[in-house]
């Protein structure tokens, strides 16, 4: 059993762990990054109950098959939102995953905010945007040579000014519009965002740790968000849904299914 390795509390032992967890890849590949390991149970969102298998050490278990149940879920909202032709914004201010989720969302041409995030990027996103245009002209304008009329004062400026608005906007300069998705790591930290998105209309998919509150997420995957293995390994997942998303389908409004490839 993937679990027999676990010394469950008394008050979890007569609990039975899933009969089918060997049977399922998934599981075994999050159980093997440490997706199944949550917080001390006082530090427990109440929303987060049902999916709590039992405790090791004072530390909560998740149960890794209901994990699993809602990542597929999450991967195929995903590819819809792909397929219908949206973007999906990847986010995390966390420090020690900004280079994995740049990857991540590099990897599957999607626009992403690897650092803090920018009060009203989505509430107040014709402001954003026009940061990020202006990014997107002073770059042009060095690269063509047309800073060379300004001073070497007045190009160190203008380097400084590319420098702030590339880590601030840099990573969302190809989202013309609001993204049709948002994919967060640990939506207690990126709460803002996650608010933003809501009063914006914009459906959320969010890795939540045992200390997050799920019911404000369309689409929560609940399991280990402070580990930088498990952290990669459902960044990696979100982003290979995207990769393999079918073909653009123009009917927004159609339900998540499999496009044929007209090639």
């Amino acid at each position: 059993m993937l679990y027999s390795s676990l010394h469950m509390s008394s008050n979890t032992a007569n609990k039975v762990a899933p009969k089918s967890a060997t049977k399922h890849g998934t599981v075994d590949e999050m159980f093997k990054v440490g997706a199944h390991y949550g917080f001390i149970k006082s530090r427990r969102h109440p929303t987060v109950k049902p999916f709590i298998f039992g405790t090791k050490n004072t530390v909560e278990i998740f149960n890794l098959e209901l994990t699993e149940a809602q990542l597929a879920k999450a991967e195929a909202f995903v590819q819809h939102i792909v397929g219908s032709g949206k973007q999906v914004l990847f986010a995390s201010s966390k420090s020690e995953i900004k280079d994995v989720l740049q990857r991540g969302a590099e990897s599957c041409n999607m626009p992403f905010v690897a650092g803090r995030w920018i009060g009203g990027t989505f509430t107040n996103f014709e402001a954003i945007r026009r940061r990020a245009d202006k990014l997107t002209d002073l770059i042009h304008q060095k690269e063509t040579g047309q800073l060379n009329k300004y001073t070497k004062k007045e190009r160190l400026l203008i380097d400084r000014d590319i420098t702030r608005l590339q880590t601030l906007f840099g990573g969302i300069v190809s989202m013309k519009s609001l993204p049709g998705a948002l994919f967060v790591v640990d939506a207690k930290k990126e709460h803002i965002a996650v608010a933003e998105a809501n009063d914006a209309g914009i459906p959320v998919v969010a890795l939540c740790g045992s200390d997050n509150d799920i019911k404000v997420i369309k689409h929560p995957v609940v399991a280990n968000d402070s580990s930088v293995d498990s952290m990669a390994y459902f960044i990696s997942r979100i982003s290979n849904a995207v990769k393999t998303a079918p073909k653009l389908n123009t009917d927004t409004t159609a339900p998540a299914s499999p496009v044929v490839d007209s090639k």
